[in-house]
């Protein structure tokens, strides 16, 4: 039974897509130059946090395969305990809807969670900048999943500008295949090159995720489910996992499709949202206090 003196919060982490994801050159620091558009979906992971008055960071639960050390709402958290050197801890634990290595940002959206959410309940009270400040040290997703609007996004992902997208329908296919991140931008056939885009020629510009090509060479399953889904819509890969989307106007369209996806590959339907669950959720604890 919960303790009614030490709730225990729940809140959404909530999946991404890329509606499309360009590399536009190198930098200085090792790192690649991006744009893409972040768009935010109401189908979220929950996180759990509970405080504790003894400092300690603790792991409720999460992926078994991941020692708490290294796992990233463990991370956030003693990141934001090491910023702010509040006396506070915390238990915090994850269950997992969103695949792993699926590109829709799962890690980074726990952690974001995490971050907000702490930030909220040990009442530090850390503005908007150093709360995105911490985030991108945790991760290049992340910031998006803090500022907690569907965006524009530049630099490594961390320089957001919020956008108004349709509020559609999107059918997500994860047909079981996890890709390392690291070993797509190592990749000789990568284009890093691609022409600077502004926000105004979005959505009509070039909509390319520059990794998709790589990934169907190297993973034939991601190419076979990629080529099934586009006999029903426009098929894309999001961000360097594995998972792919379509949109459609409506939930009885995607529903239909939904149907038909092969049994060896898992699918979700979500709506898209301009803005994230994660905002609403923490504004009701806060009214409760």
């Amino acid at each position: 039974m919960e303790n009614p003196i030490n709730p225990v919060w729940r809140l959404p982490a909530p999946a991404k897509l890329n509606l499309f994801l360009h590399i536009t050159g190198r930098r200085e620091d090792g790192y690649h130059n991006l744009q893409t558009v972040f768009q935010l979906l109401d189908y979220s992971d929950q996180v759990s946090l509970s405080l504790r008055d003894d400092g300690v960071i603790s792991r409720t639960n999460g992926l078994s395969d991941v020692a708490p050390k290294d796992d990233l709402i463990v991370r956030a958290a003693q990141a934001l305990k090491d910023y702010t050197g509040t006396g506070y801890g915390a238990n915090v634990g994850v269950e997992k809807l969103l695949p792993v290595g699926g590109g829709i940002g799962g890690g980074s959206s726990d952690a974001a969670t995490t971050l907000l959410g702490l930030n909220a309940m040990w009442q530090c009270n850390l503005s908007h900048s150093e709360l995105m400040s911490i985030a991108a040290t945790l991760g290049a997703d992340v910031p998006v999943f803090v500022n907690g609007y569907s965006a524009w996004a530049e630099g490594i992902g961390e320089d957001l500008t919020a956008l108004d997208l349709p509020e559609v329908w999107f059918l997500v296919i994860h047909p079981g295949v996890f890709i390392s991140t690291a070993k797509l931008f190592s990749s000789e056939v990568l284009t890093r090159d691609k022409p600077i885009l502004r926000i105004r020629d979005f959505p009509d510009a070039d909509s390319e995720n520059v990794f998709e090509s790589v990934v169907r060479k190297t993973y034939s399953e991601v190419d076979k489910s990629l080529n099934w889904l586009s006999k029903y819509s426009t098929a894309k890969m999001t961000g360097t996992g594995s998972c792919l989307f379509a949109s459609f106007e409506s939930l009885q369209e995607a529903e239909v499709v939904l149907e038909k996806v092969p049994d060896e590959w898992s699918a979700f339907i979500a709506k898209a949202v301009n803005t994230s669950p994660l905002l609403k959720a923490l504004k009701l604890y806060a009214d409760k206090k």
